[in-house]
């Protein structure tokens, strides 16, 4: 198997889809954006630092999307990607997946954007493969929980073990293997690739990371400019 791993936020794109849904959805909902925006911009404030609480944000996120009818996330969703995501959508980062799209790669999004923000954005890049926090549904109205493993840090090398198992697959039984991610909080994944003699490639990256990568030797590549 040929597999190509994808970091989304400030990896493919120049934005934080997961911070600017969050934020977008509270304003349109009517929601308090002064309490939910402190609360925002806390868990930003703690993922660059790497001291992340990865299960109070899903509770956060999981609860968000529960506030609101499925219909109208449906709608809001549609609007999002279309104003806020698509215009961030760079030739350099299209070009770099369809590098692996030619070489018969199978291509993932591996984030910690949930799934159903994570999907349409996805899509736009062309990835079949979404391997994302799932929001937990009954009757079709999301639940404020989530289902099954999360998909930030350590939980994104379980996400890639599991989705591996599934085609009678290994990272070390993998003929082609990369992973590129921006951020010191996927170096769980990054090394689990590196050490399967794949390709830990730091793309656009913090400078923790840049740390890591420059004392391994880890390629770095460069996208493009974050965006503000």
């Amino acid at each position: 198997m040929r597999l190509a791993l994808f970091d989304l936020d400030r990896t493919l794109l120049p934005i934080d889809s997961a911070d600017d849904w969050s934020h977008f959805v509270v304003r349109a909902g009517g929601l308090d954006a002064a309490s939910y925006g402190a609360r925002i911009r806390e868990f930003t404030d703690t993922y660059a630092a790497g001291c992340f609480d990865a299960l109070a944000y899903l509770d956060f996120q999981m609860g968000l999307l529960a506030r609101f009818p499925r219909a109208q996330l449906e709608r809001l969703r549609a609007e999002f990607v279309r104003g806020r995501v698509l215009p961030h959508v760079r030739r350099e980062a299209l070009e770099l997946v369809d590098v692996h799209r030619r070489a018969g790669d199978e291509l993932a999004v591996v984030t910690g954007t949930n799934a159903f923000v994570a999907r349409p954005i996805a899509d736009a890049f062309g990835v079949e493969h979404l391997l994302a926090v799932e929001p937990e549904e009954r009757d079709g109205e999301f639940t404020g929980r989530h289902v099954g493993t999360h998909s930030h840090g350590a939980g994104k090398v379980r996400k890639v073990e599991d989705f591996l198992a599934q085609r009678g697959a290994t990272f070390e039984r993998c003929e082609s293997l990369a992973f590129y991610s921006d951020s010191i909080v996927d170096l769980p994944l990054l090394e689990r690739v590196a050490a399967a003699g794949g390709r830990a490639v730091v793309t656009n990256g913090d400078a923790k990371l840049r740390a890591v990568a420059a004392a391994r030797n880890w390629p770095v590549l460069e996208l493009f400019e974050r965006a503000a």
